[in-house]
């Protein structure tokens, strides 16, 4: 007896199977528009954390072991951790693939863009991360140093990460709410802000 095919995204690949498949079609419905307030804020913040850092070294003069963002002046564990760093570029890599399958037309290029720059982001925070935890640092580093960190310092170099991870994915969100007819594929959310058509009559 022949079955239905599985359910598929905008863009016609299968989401994923089960439990997660059903968490992943909900975030991507009716759940998409608070799930993207909820994860832009935190990565806002992060940004800003990371903005606020550059301001105590370059404004304010600080020596850069001493310039912590805001949070990382009360926790100093937050700067310094390489298990929260990680931690963080997995929680930034898996919103981003979560929430990516109601996106389409254009928005969707720009939120793939966010998506494969925190990939790359990711991956440099791994190598970090492992070699944090067992000694060996890369090329006789003094301290664990990503591959792009050979040439930009670690303090730049993520705010620069961060930046170009942020301004897409905003971008994308804008023009998600501004989702138009003539897109390809229509959103399988409710995101999308519709021009009210108003009557004038004489």
């Amino acid at each position: 007896m022949p079955t239905s095919p599985p359910p598929t995204s905008p863009d016609g690949t299968t989401p994923p199977a089960g439990a997660l498949r059903t968490a992943v079609a909900a975030l991507n419905a009716r759940h998409h528009h608070v799930a993207l307030l909820l994860f832009a804020a935190i990565v806002v913040a992060h940004w800003a954390e990371h903005l606020a850092q550059a301001f105590q070294i370059y404004a304010l003069g600080w020596p850069k072991p001493a310039a912590g963002g805001v949070l990382g002046l009360v926790w100093p564990w937050l700067v310094t951790s390489e298990w929260m760093h990680y931690g963080y570029a997995v929680v930034m890599l898996g919103g981003l693939v979560a929430l990516r399958h109601a996106f389409t037309g254009p928005s969707r290029t720009w939120w793939n863009a966010a998506l494969w720059i925190q990939a790359w982001h990711h991956v440099e925070h791994l190598l970090l991360l492992v070699q944090a935890s067992t000694g060996a640092y890369l090329l006789g580093a003094s301290a664990p140093t990503s591959i792009a960190q050979l040439i930009i310092p670690r303090v730049e170099l993520h705010l620069f990460y961060n930046t170009v991870v942020t301004v897409p994915m905003v971008v994308a969100m804008v023009l998600h709410r501004r989702n138009r007819p003539a897109d390809a594929a229509q959103p399988t959310c409710r995101c999308a802000t519709r021009p009210r058509v108003v009557l004038v009559g004489g």
